[in-house]
């Protein structure tokens, strides 16, 4: 069997490679106007940006924990959020810790986990993409049972849904949808495998 050993590429083919480089660098600097910006994720020649699933995660994880009172007898809350991305339905969801303290309860706070999908909207006042009209689609908890299990989740899934409303998962500033003397505007929202990428227009 005779093998093909590979050869290092001649000094020509090197320099060959390097200029087609920088002649590609030196066209896309002259088709970017003076200035524009460099963000990680845009992509001004599709006018699409794409936030990575990694990088949505460290945004959503800074607003948490959170409460909320039900009622003036339960407190209900979030921690620990895990978000993960469903392509095929467009929507985003949203796994956390929950608990549920009340005086009426044994033990108090009782856990357990809450999963809340949700599908997405861009408020434009804000320049922000946010979670739209979640929905609490599985909820256990530890330590409940009987007549009162039902109550207590139905108070959990509801406080849940309204603690995630209008969740805010990335927020833009206006340099980075400025290029040159063009502001851009958020689009369509397309929840993909591993991001959530939306139109520039």
């Amino acid at each position: 069997m005779n093998l093909m050993l590979s050869q290092p590429p001649s000094p020509r083919f090197s320099n060959q490679i390097s200029r087609r480089r920088l002649v590609g660098a030196t066209l896309l600097a002259a088709v970017l106007p003076a200035g524009a910006p460099a963000f990680a994720g845009f992509n001004f020649f599709t006018n699409e940006y794409t936030a990575s699933r990694v990088e949505l995660q460290a945004q959503i994880v800074k607003h948490f924990p959170v409460a909320q009172r039900y009622a003036e007898l339960f407190t209900v809350g979030l921690r620990e959020p895990q978000l993960s991305l469903d392509a095929l339905g467009n929507r985003a969801t949203v796994t956390a810790v929950l608990s549920i303290a009340s005086p009426l309860l044994r033990p108090s706070p009782m856990e357990g986990i809450v999963s809340v999908s949700s599908a997405l909207r861009y408020d434009a006042a804000t320049r922000s993409l946010r979670l739209d009209q979640p929905k609490a689609e599985r909820l256990e908890l530890q330590g409940v049972g009987g007549r009162d299990a039902e109550r207590v989740q139905q108070i959990g899934a509801l406080v849940a849904q309204e603690l995630l409303r209008d969740q805010v998962l990335r927020s833009f500033t206006a340099e980075e949808l400025t290029v040159g003397r063009k502001t851009y505007e958020i689009g369509d929202i397309t929840v993909v495998d591993d991001g959530i990428k939306v139109q520039l227009r």
